[in-house]
């Protein structure tokens, strides 16, 4: 019996009568090296399709980066969101107008001060005897004054007779001109002198000392700051101009701080009249005071105020 070869079979042989070919498979089924071939081939394809979406998902990630983030949160249409930051109400970085050997400070960081306490002073020997020098003059300028003025010239009548009477008034005025001229130069030397003390502007807590008792006070350089510390408010950092004009004075707002875990009251009370920019985007400061200050809070926290619009 002659053997014909199959057609459906892949070996070089041909198929068998039992419909198998000589390499044992049967006729019909895919040949083991073709499937060995699609086994591999389906790696490859899977891993191809990985780089695509891979790719596709940093392009995506690239673009957002690009894009402008906006500078307020999620906006509803009763209020508006933004990032803030605890500061004093008031700073003061303090430091002498002159430049002398500083000769004593009176404060340590985080003493509690009041408005007109001296902190600070300077070594200035010669502008203390220039006040005790404009003291004397003064006194000298004053007496010859009153002297003049109470001066009684004796003088004589075409008859002999003695009488007596005041000095002319030009002379009056000559001395109190020159008293007036001696308080004045007293008032600049005592002036000159107080700028050698370096006071407190406010009532307030000491953040900071830059400079010790036998340093050069130098005329650029701060000695000490001073913040209040016991009234603290929210600034603003990113609150877009697309919102500002939303914002009024008086407004309320909660106010959450990170550090403490909690959200608090609060109220508008200034907003910036000129803009800042801040990567690319204008933005205005917003400043808002706690209806009562948190117990705890510290100057540099930050905070997400949510201000109500309606």
């Amino acid at each position: 019996m002659v053997l014909k070869k199959s057609s459906n079979c892949h070996c070089e042989e041909g198929g068998l009568p039992d419909g198998t070919c000589p390499g044992g498979q049967r006729q019909g089924a895919i040949p083991a090296r073709a499937r060995r071939l699609l086994r591999e081939e389906r790696p490859r394809n899977d891993r191809t399709k990985c780089i695509r979406s891979f790719g596709l998902t940093l392009l995506v990630a690239l673009t957002l980066i690009a894009s402008p983030i906006p500078s307020a949160r999620a906006q509803t249409g009763s209020s508006v969101t933004a990032s803030a930051v605890i500061v004093p109400a008031q700073v003061a970085e303090l430091g002498f107008l002159n430049s002398a050997i500083i000769r004593e400070v009176n404060v340590e960081r985080g003493d509690a001060v009041k408005a007109g306490d001296a902190l600070a002073a300077l070594n200035t020997p010669e502008l203390e005897y220039a006040v005790t020098a404009a003291e004397a003059a003064y006194r000298s300028a004053q007496s010859y004054a009153e002297l003049q003025y109470y001066r009684r010239v004796k003088k004589y009548t075409w008859k002999g007779k003695v009488f007596f009477e005041t000095e002319p008034r030009e002379v009056i005025q000559r001395g109190n001109a020159l008293a007036d001229r001696a308080k004045a130069s007293l008032e600049v030397a005592q002036a000159t002198l107080a700028l050698s003390t370096l006071a407190a502007p406010f009532d307030g807590t000491v953040v900071a000392v830059h400079a010790l008792a036998g340093e050069l006070a130098q005329l650029d350089r701060p000695v000490l700051t001073l913040a209040t510390l016991d009234q603290l408010q929210i600034e603003t950092t990113d609150l877009s101009e697309r919102d500002i004009t939303k914002i009024k004075i008086g407004q309320t707002a909660t106010v959450f701080v990170d550090a403490l875990g909690k959200e608090f009251s609060a109220r508008v009370i200034a907003i910036a009249p000129r803009a800042d920019t801040l990567g690319g985007d204008v933005i205005y400061k917003v400043t808002l005071a706690f209806d009562e200050q948190p117990v705890g809070l510290l100057w540099g926290m930050t905070a997400e105020v949510t201000i109500m619009i309606k």
